[in-house]
């Protein structure tokens, strides 16, 4: 693999449950969730790119380019986990790493558990003996982008799906206090995680 990896931050969600708009904008505290995120996210990785629709300008602030889903239609994480993949691939990337941009509490040691179990890994967790996949959390060689477009284009929208038809590996966290991988979809969850810190 490539060293330094590079990360994708998927935010190309409606937000529904949030009321729309920019579920990553919003605050935990002090904090703008998407800065939570580039902070445990950079010292795990080279590069950030951040995936999201619409008018780039509002995330200016962040410095990051700003890269549109590859498929029309908001078809769910896989279209900018390939907008991730295409990205790298210009770059010379042969690897590039999803996190979700919703979720503030994911593991510092994320990157590197993930490189243990590639080419091809999602993380999971495990609770009361039963493991989770997180499909928005994963490391994806840049050499299937092709062929992720391909199942895209024939309707395919589902993570593990497509994952465990290319036998991905997985690397699995314990559920402690808090779940590594919790994620904000409403204005609840906004607090809960605001309790936490």
């Amino acid at each position: 693999m490539t060293a330094p990896i590079p990360a994708v931050i998927l935010a190309g969600g409606q937000a529904t449950r949030m009321g729309g708009g920019d579920k990553c904008l919003r605050r935990i505290g002090p904090d703008r969730l998407i800065d939570l995120v580039i902070a445990r996210l950079a010292p795990q990785v080279g590069a950030m790119v951040l995936n999201a629709n619409g008018e780039t300008a509002r995330f200016s602030e962040l410095g990051l380019p700003v890269i549109p889903d590859s498929v029309a239609g908001f078809v769910g994480p896989l279209a900018g986990v390939l907008a991730g993949m295409d990205w790298a691939a210009t770059r010379g990337f042969d690897h590039i790493v999803s996190v979700a941009a919703d979720t503030p509490f994911f593991p510092q040691d994320l990157v590197a558990r993930l490189c243990e179990q590639g080419p091809l890994a999602l993380a999971a967790t495990r609770e009361h003996g039963k493991i989770y996949r997180q499909p928005t959390f994963g490391l994806w060689p840049v050499a299937l982008r092709d062929d992720l477009r391909a199942a895209l284009a024939d309707g395919l929208r589902k993570v593990v799906v497509w994952t465990d038809s290319h036998n991905a590996g997985q690397a699995v966290w314990p559920v402690g206090n808090v779940d590594p991988f919790f994620n904000i979809n409403t204005p609840d969850d906004i607090a809960w995680a605001e309790a936490q810190f």
